[in-house]
This record gives structure tokens, sequence and C-alpha cells, in this order.
């Protein structure tokens, strides 16, 4: 886990967080004992490989919630992308009842928001009041 809450590069200071939620093709409830434990495995894995950090993650029998911090120069879209390609492939491969079951581990679509320690309001306010000062 992270504890500062500002990472630095050369260029840029940050604080960037994502809510992911993604689910198993038709809702199925799959991600289960065995599974669940391997596919939390994966998801370690592969952020660190690709350099993505995992705040906090819940898996729930028929969906993945995740809080992750990244840096500017990586997408949402890229990051579940990754998450979602190598932990099917995997999961597949290891646990042969899923592909009887589905015809691919995850459907197309997730559920991203940004988080921020700054409220949406607070920043609104704070750019309104730039030209008062």
């Amino acid at each position: 886990m992270a504890t500062e809450r500002w990472k630095h590069s050369n260029t840029t200071v940050y604080n960037i967080g994502f809510h992911l939620i993604w689910c198993p093709k038709y809702r199925r409830n799959v991600l289960e004992n065995e599974i669940e434990a391997r596919l939390k495995e994966l998801l370690y894995n592969k952020a660190e490989e690709i350099g993505v950090i995992i705040e906090k993650m819940e898996i729930m029998p028929d969906h993945v919630h995740l809080f992750v911090k990244t840096t500017p120069t990586m997408s949402p879209h890229w990051i579940v992308q990754q998450l979602k390609g190598y932990t099917s492939r995997i999961l597949r491969q290891e646990f042969s009842e899923m592909r009887t079951r589905l015809p691919t581990l995850w459907t197309r679509s997730y559920y991203c928001e940004s988080v921020g320690h700054i409220s949406e309001t607070t920043v609104k306010k704070y750019i309104e009041e730039q030209k008062n000062k």
C-alpha cells in the first residue's frame, strides 16, 4: 500500500486513483474459492508488472472491485485491458470448468471513476476563486 499522498516524477506531482469494476460474462458467480484466490494473486502480479498499485481489492462471486493508484501516463482503459486480458487467459488455462461455462471470462464493459483526495466541488470552487486573488 502506498503511504504517501503524492507521487513524483521528473516533471510531475500527482495523485491519481481509479475505482474499477468489471464482471464475468453473463454475470455468472464463478469468482469463488480457489478461483477467487488465484484471481487476487494474478491481479497483484500483473499490477506490479505494469506499474500500478492496487490499494484495495474485493472479489465478489459475480464482479471485481479495485482501487488502483497509477501515473498520469496510464489510461484506465489500458489498465483494465491489461488486467482482464491476463487474468482471463491464465484462469481459463488453469480452471477448465470456466471454458465450458463461459465463451470468454469477462464482459467487454467495465466501470471506472477517478478518485481523488479533494472533492469535485472543492476543485470547482478553487478554480472559480482564482480571478479574485
